[in-house]
């Protein structure tokens, strides 16, 4: 059987915003991400997470913009949303990029019509991305915890 755990891709960023353009932003969505890179196939987005390009460790919620980041459709964040202050001072919004967990494409992977409620089954039940929907700031790419040493 295959893994069907959400696999996270590389970070995308399919558009800019236009800084002299109020109706301009930046648009991070599943169908952009389609069309600019149409060999990327996702059978159902788990998780998303997205973060600004020129702040990657600061969680948006600190950017101080007014952007959706979500399972639904990827991110959007748009000009005339924006205040002026916070970490730029212009009211434009940041150049976004998002990764997102996908389930693989595998037909063991996807519900089937016929069964009414399944329990998926997961190598490990700790697995922490299963517990958080929607995630607004980067994976941390620490493969573990720091070890310590004793002397």
């Amino acid at each position: 059987l295959p893994d069907c755990d959400c696999i996270w891709s590389d970070w995308f960023d399919t558009t800019y915003p236009d800084a002299s353009d109020k109706n301009s932003g930046d648009y991070e969505t599943f169908e952009n991400i389609g069309k600019k890179y149409p060999s990327w196939e996702c059978a159902k987005v788990e998780n998303v997470s997205c973060r600004a390009e020129k702040f990657p460790t600061t969680p948006i919620a600190d950017l101080g913009q007014k952007v959706e980041c979500s399972v639904d459709v990827g991110l959007i964040c748009n000009n005339k949303d924006q205040q002026i202050g916070g970490i730029i001072p212009m009211p434009v919004c940041l150049n976004y990029e998002i990764s997102v967990c996908c389930t693989p494409n595998y037909p063991e992977c996807l519900p089937t019509p016929s069964t009414p409620s399944t329990t998926p089954s997961t190598a490990s039940p700790t697995t922490s991305s299963v517990s958080t929907p929607i995630s607004t700031t980067a994976p941390t790419p620490t493969a573990g915890p720091t070890p310590s040493s004793t002397t």
